[in-house]
């Protein structure tokens, strides 16, 4: 019995191999070229970049914008204490320490606009706020108690305030 070693199709198109073969050596040939190309192109970017970075950590530091310190001016007081309304917030989660404070602070002969716990209970340091344009009873405030973080109103809205000029916000 006679078996034949190849396919009959091979013996009929013997280009299919031949263009299989050429194909893949073409493939083969564009690979290595790729490659070669890639390293190329690599070592030249990576040596721009590196010249780049040499140049800019040679380069003296220069500041992208210039900061100027302008010292904040502070108006004196408007309203006598008489007519300043301060309310009270308990920012230390201890019970009664904001009304204890409301009374110092109406030693000093300021009006109470109110005494309740501010959102929060971990307040490291007490606060002084003030609303827009009551910065000079906001820091007059802050020396009558010796406290000496005093900002504008942040986090709370005039509303909150109940009519007070300042918030007085108890830290620990």
């Amino acid at each position: 019995m006679d078996v034949a070693l190849q396919p009959p199709d091979a013996l009929v198109r013997p280009w299919r191999t031949a263009a299989l073969v050429t194909g893949t050596i073409a493939l083969v040939e564009l690979l290595v070229l790729l490659a070669i190309g890639g390293v190329a192109l690599a070592g030249v970017v990576s040596h721009r970049v590196q010249r780049a970075a040499e140049r800019r950590a040679h380069e003296a530091v220069q500041p992208k914008r210039h900061l100027t310190h302008h010292p904040t001016v502070v108006r004196s007081a408007r309203l006598p204490r008489s007519e300043t309304r301060v309310l009270v917030l308990n920012g230390n989660g201890r019970q009664g320490a904001a009304a204890t404070e409301a009374s110092r602070v109406r030693a000093h002969g300021y009006r109470i606009g109110g005494v309740a716990n501010a959102p929060r209970s971990d307040f490291g340091r007490s606060i002084v706020m003030y609303r827009p344009r009551f910065a000079g009873e906001g820091h007059r405030l802050g020396r009558d108690l010796r406290i000496s973080l005093v900002t504008p109103l942040d986090g709370m809205r005039a509303r909150q305030l109940h009519g007070a000029e300042l918030v007085l916000i108890l830290g620990r």
